[in-house]
């Protein structure tokens, strides 16, 4: 299986303490290098700066042959191109924008939330507790999107 992941939810899920998850789901996940700038940017949160700086072994970095010149951010563009070069099975990615161009090119798409609910139907988390960790940071994810997975998953008794 391919799955190409954006900044975002690779960010979020070592907040969380989650980030195993994507190996449990995936056993690899390839980042671009404009990807793993972001994670290691100044700004970005100390705990997944130190994660960006010791990639777990199921993690690998590429380059896209052809870059996408989108109006998106870099990591974005660079991680659609990679997906779509790869054909991959799923690009993991949070920004709206990002989402509906990499749908409108066919590729498949998982959020940080769509991750945890598939991780929680496999048994590997609690996604009641992984959504009051997501609550606690700065991630911004519209409302009713958590209240629709927290219905969904309070029904499979996740």
């Amino acid at each position: 299986m391919i799955v190409i992941s954006d900044a975002t939810p690779i960010n979020v899920l070592v907040r969380i303490g989650s980030i195993g998850v994507l190996e449990d789901l995936f056993c690899q996940v390839l980042l671009t290098p404009a990807v793993l700038r972001e994670l290691s940017h100044s700004r970005t949160p100390q705990e997944v700066r130190d994660w960006a700086t010791q990639l777990p072994p199921w993690v690998q970095v590429r380059s896209p042959r052809v870059p996408d010149k989108g109006g998106r951010g870099a990591g974005e563009r660079e991680a659609i191109a990679l997906a779509l070069e790869l054909d991959a099975d799923f690009l993991l990615v949070d920004d709206r924008q990002a989402r509906q161009d990499a749908l409108a090119q066919g590729l498949s798409i998982a959020g940080t939330v769509g991750i945890l609910e598939i991780a929680a139907e496999y048994g590997l988390i609690s996604f009641v507790d992984m959504i009051a960790r997501l609550r606690k940071t700065d991630f911004h994810v519209l409302d009713s999107i958590i209240e629709e997975a927290l219905k969904r998953n309070t029904r499979q008794g996740s």
